[in-house]
């Protein structure tokens, strides 16, 4: 099976999928697998309009997507996960115990992975490599203000709402590529 990462986010209509599909995107040339669900999502939703939007903007096909509640399995089956929020990181590590050292939040992870030395080469498994990579960094990172790992919900704004998000994803998900490329 491939590496995986999984995003999650409350209903997996704006932030999750948005990462998903950037992450696919970033990730194209990397043997990882994306995903995404929500921590109270309600299955079979069509992404929200203006998440579409900035996935098709960004060269996706979003016709397709449908929401995915969180289930125990697709933690078990993720190498890395990455939520929106700490509540939705806290929710992940309840229903899965095992997933404590390979869950972050999205905005936290991105930090840990700029701050982290590039791994040696590990061409076999080179998602791992990353985050152990990164988590080697957290020892070396002053603690940031809670509020600086939540990635705040667009949901209820703007089409400029949404790609103030999606820039925001992107910019945490560039080190997690870099360092992927480091390793493999």
């Amino acid at each position: 099976m491939a590496d995986r990462v999984l995003f999650v986010c409350h209903a997996n209509l704006c932030r999750s999928p948005m990462a998903e599909y950037l992450a696919r995107r970033l990730l194209a040339d990397r043997p990882v697998e994306v995903a995404s669900a929500g921590t109270d999502a309600i299955d079979g939703l069509a992404m929200h309009p203006y998440a579409m939007e900035v996935a098709t903007e960004n060269g996706a096909d979003p016709a397709t997507f449908r929401t995915r509640g969180l289930r125990p399995e697709y933690l078990v089956e993720a190498t890395l996960v990455l939520t929106a929020t700490r509540r939705q990181r806290s929710v992940c590590t309840a229903l899965t115990p095992g997933a404590l050292h390979r869950t972050f939040t999205l905005r936290q992870f991105g930090r840990l992975a700029a701050a982290a030395e590039p791994p040696a080469d590990s061409a076999d498994d080179p998602l791992r490599a990353a985050i152990a990579a990164a988590a080697q960094a957290r020892g070396r990172l002053q603690p940031a203000a809670p509020d600086e790992d939540d990635l705040r919900d667009p949901i209820g704004g703007t089409a400029a709402d949404f790609r103030r998000c999606a820039e925001e994803i992107e910019r945490s998900l560039r080190p997690l590529a870099a360092l992927i490329g480091a390793a493999g």
